[in-house]
């Protein structure tokens, strides 16, 4: 929020009668104990009284409702070394995501945090849980039917929450490029105003009750400035260039602002104009080839969009070094990632399916079988996929010859082959990973090499383990 819908919004609160279980106004800070509990206080009634947020405010006199000012600065204040707002977030569960706010109204400092209703389990701050009664704050437990009543309270979804409400037709595509959508969708544009509303309510993009409200999902897709909408704003795609191999120095930086239907190819076709050219590699690419598949990096940055956890903090981030590309979005995957490429879950299927209808990106399942069929055909080093840090990154690799790849790499990359192979309703051979590699038909026993390893790794199996056989035998990955 700018420091103009901050000062709208205080003049909303202190116009309520009294106090309530979501909003709460204070003077002056006591402890941060006392905000913990307050946050987890105010997220719980919020929920039970079916208020998207929850609202903390110093500088307000409690009684009066008059706007005084405050001495305490909820953004810089600390708790021993460490930032007010972190050590909070670390004491809370589920995890709040909170945002606190200083501005000055009038020459009078006020602080607001603004805190998102619990969904489906109350929050606990140090493993206790509370809620306002009146304007006291108590152990929720003491209060069994409210505590029943956020349990029973279905979860909505990140994509059906409301980014921007109390808006008028008009609004909505002041907001949203409506045009993109149809283009989008190969349909012809409404001719009147309430043809378009009807059609994005039907998607979920906009809901009505009474006015018309945005929901995130509408925002993320069709917003023409995602500075429009605070929720969402985050949720930005960030691409950096590095000079080399490290984050060192930095080259270029490149952060959307537009949603993602409007500015997914723009995103990609800037993505590939800052990939170098390769040099001629072995016998199945010109010299004027790209480094990368433009069609694998294409599926990788919708995969990122479409599989990032919404409700964590963090971006959609693709990161360019001279030796390869990471893609990485917040949140950790809902299969294993060994599984990528046969197994599909998304936890944003109603984007996900968005997206697929626009033409952003594959059908449930079949992106990243294309993504390595690709990787093969330029002969690159197998992808690789790390979770860490509640973040899941895709690396892609420049070009290495089969010498200087190392054993793990050898072995991923006969399993991701075998893996191919298999959803192909074809089984690897010694001959098929020779294809891979691009290993002469005299050097067979390169690839038996690269076989008996991933066999050992316990990453493929024999398709029939007891034929006794030696020729032609074929393999399949381990789970299949």
């Amino acid at each position: 929020m700018n420091e103009q819908q901050l000062k709208e919004l205080l003049n909303e609160l202190v116009k309520h009668p009294n106090e309530s279980e979501w909003v709460e106004f204070k003077l002056n800070f006591h402890s941060t104990e006392e905000i913990g509990e307050r946050i987890s206080a105010l997220s719980n009634g919020a929920c039970i009284r079916n208020q998207q947020f929850a609202y903390l405010v110093f500088g307000v006199e409690d009684l009066t409702h008059f706007i005084k000012g405050t001495s305490f600065k909820a953004k810089s204040h600390k708790k021993g070394n460490e930032d007010l707002e972190h050590w909070l977030l670390t004491r809370l569960n589920p995890r709040v995501d909170f945002t606190a706010y200083e501005f000055d109204y009038d020459s009078r400092h006020i602080s607001i945090f603004v805190i998102p209703a619990a969904k489906s389990q109350p929050i606990e701050f140090l493993h206790q849980s509370y809620i306002r009664a009146g304007s006291i704050t108590r152990k929720l437990n003491e209060f069994p039917d409210k505590q029943a009543k956020i349990w029973k309270k279905e979860s909505i979804s990140f994509e059906k929450e409301i980014a921007r409400d109390e808006l008028s037709a008009s609004d909505i595509a002041r907001f949203l490029s409506t045009e993109t959508y149809f283009d989008l969708m190969n349909l012809p544009y409404p001719s009147t105003q309430q043809g378009v509303i009807d059609k994005f309510i039907d998607e979920g993009l906009i809901t009505k009750n009474p006015r018309y409200a945005i929901t995130k999902l509408g925002a993320l897709l069709f917003a023409k400035s995602l500075k429009d909408f605070e929720s969402v704003e985050r949720k930005s795609v960030r691409v950096i260039v590095y000079k080399g191999k490290n984050k060192v120095e930095t080259e270029r930086e490149q952060i959307g602002n537009k949603g993602y239907a409007l500015g997914f190819e723009g995103l990609v076709d800037w993505i590939n104009s800052q990939l170098p050219a390769n040099e001629e590699i072995g016998k199945a690419l010109r010299k004027d080839t790209r480094m990368y598949p433009e069609i694998a990096i294409r599926e990788l940055v919708a995969n990122a969009l479409i599989h990032q956890d919404l409700t964590e903090k963090g971006f959609p981030m693709v990161e360019i070094f001279s030796d390869r590309i990471e893609i990485s979005n917040a949140g950790t995957p809902l299969v294993t990632p060994d599984r990528f490429i046969d197994a599909y879950l998304s936890r944003n299927e109603k984007l996900a399916d968005l997206m697929r209808r626009m033409g952003f990106c594959e059908e449930k399942g079949s992106g990243l079988d294309k993504v390595i069929f690709y990787n093969e055909l330029y002969q690159l080093p197998p992808i690789n996929v790390i979770v860490a840090e509640n973040r899941t990154r895709i690396t892609i690799y420049s070009y290495k010859a089969l010498n200087d790849l190392d054993k793990k790499e050898k072995i991923r990359a006969c399993y991701q082959h075998a893996c191919l192979k298999y959803v192909s309703n074809e089984k690897m051979t010694n001959q098929s990973l020779r294809d891979r590699f691009k290993i002469d038909d005299q050097n067979s026993a390169i690839a038996s090499r690269i076989i008996k390893d991933a066999l050992a790794a316990d990453v493929i199996k024999k398709d029939d383990p007891e034929s006794k056989s030696r020729k032609f035998p074929s393999y399949l990955p381990i789970w299949a």
